[in-house]
């Protein structure tokens, strides 16, 4: 049976020539096992978070999560393996994980999945190290594919020269920077940058990856940690990626339990958590680790994989990036 047959009749059969599904999907496994082969080698261990959480399984957006009812239970398909890698990463020094990061995106385009796969690590260490190890990490993964993928490139017309310029290292600018550069485009400081901006960003400069680091604490994950020299900014870090934009967000992480009490309670995530029936109890194994036990200096991040996979490609659209692209309008 050939595979599209397999496929039927729907959206994806629609977009479907063999030769060039096929050579996506080695793309797409040959970047994860770029990933993996940087984390087994570094000394990170891997693992298994789970995918049925409290709100601890969010990112920023609680609005975006999967309900579920587990045995009469309010709970959520997970987003992210942050915190229990963080909590672990404090006993095994390098954690990482890989997800499937579960988001209830009502958009049907370009860009947004109902499903993807989210490739996480944490690490005891400091904001410049984290900006490093995630350099080496997509090196890993670029030089991985074109070590493995001549072929598949070539039928899929990627410009090999295109593709080694991702390699590291790459430019770093700030929040306040990228802000400057895009006011033309009546972005002022304090806004969230939106996919254009980051599109325009990385065209700017050079058509290669960029760091765009030191964000607004307000419109940033909780428990990102505070700027020694500015309170108003948190030590966190979006990689921009061509094509594709935001693929990999990190940051240094606050481990004072005080403060990140504070910083939930005041955050816009928290009081989506209240709209939802939640309550701070949703946090509450998480933050009595911090509070019980204390913690070490330690940063991590997550990398969308089909981000990656689409600036490898060079593609416009995030549903050639893998073999089952999920949306509110697909199921298999």
């Amino acid at each position: 049976m050939k595979v599209k047959e397999i496929l039927g009749e729907g959206d994806l059969a629609k977009r479907f020539n063999e030769k060039d599904f096929l050579a996506r999907i080695k793309i797409e496994a040959t970047v994860l096992k770029g990933l993996r082969h940087y984390f087994e080698r570094n000394g990170y261990i891997e693992v298994v978070a789970p995918h049925i959480t409290k709100a601890t399984g969010a990112c920023e957006n609680i609005a975006t999560m999967f309900d579920l009812d587990y045995f009469g239970r309010h709970v959520y398909l997970t987003q992210t393996g942050q915190l229990y890698l963080e909590v672990l990463s404090q006993y095994l020094g390098k954690t990482w994980c890989t997800i499937h990061s579960f988001r209830a995106e009502p958009r049907v385009d370009n860009r947004h999945l109902t499903e993807f796969v989210l490739v996480e690590m944490e690490f005891l260490g400091g904001f410049n190290q984290l900006l490093s190890e995630i350099e080496r990490a997509i090196g890993s993964a670029i030089r991985q594919v074109l070590m493995d993928c001549g072929e598949e490139m070539e039928l899929l017309d990627i410009d090999k020269e295109r593709l080694k310029s991702y390699l590291p290292p790459f430019e770093k600018i700030t929040y306040t920077e990228a802000v400057e550069e895009l006011s033309s485009m009546g972005v002022r400081w304090g806004d969230d940058l939106k996919s254009i901006h980051e599109k325009t960003l990385v065209k700017l400069h050079g058509n290669k990856p960029l760091f765009i680091t030191h964000y607004p604490k307000a419109i940033k994950f909780f428990n990102m940690k505070e700027n020694e020299e500015n309170p108003n900014i948190v030590n966190s870090a979006d990689l921009l990626l061509p094509f594709s934009g935001e693929a990999v967000g990190a940051a240094e992480r606050e481990h004072n339990y005080y403060r990140l009490v504070e910083r939930l309670l005041a955050s816009p995530m928290y009081r989506m958590l209240q709209e939802r029936g939640g309550d701070i109890r949703d946090f509450d194994w998480y933050l009595d680790f911090w509070k019980n036990i204390g913690g070490k200096k330690h940063s991590g991040c997550g990398i969308g994989v089909a981000r990656v996979v689409q600036s490898v490609l060079g593609a416009n659209d995030i549903r050639l990036t893998t073999a089952f692209p999920m949306n509110r309008e697909t199921l298999y």
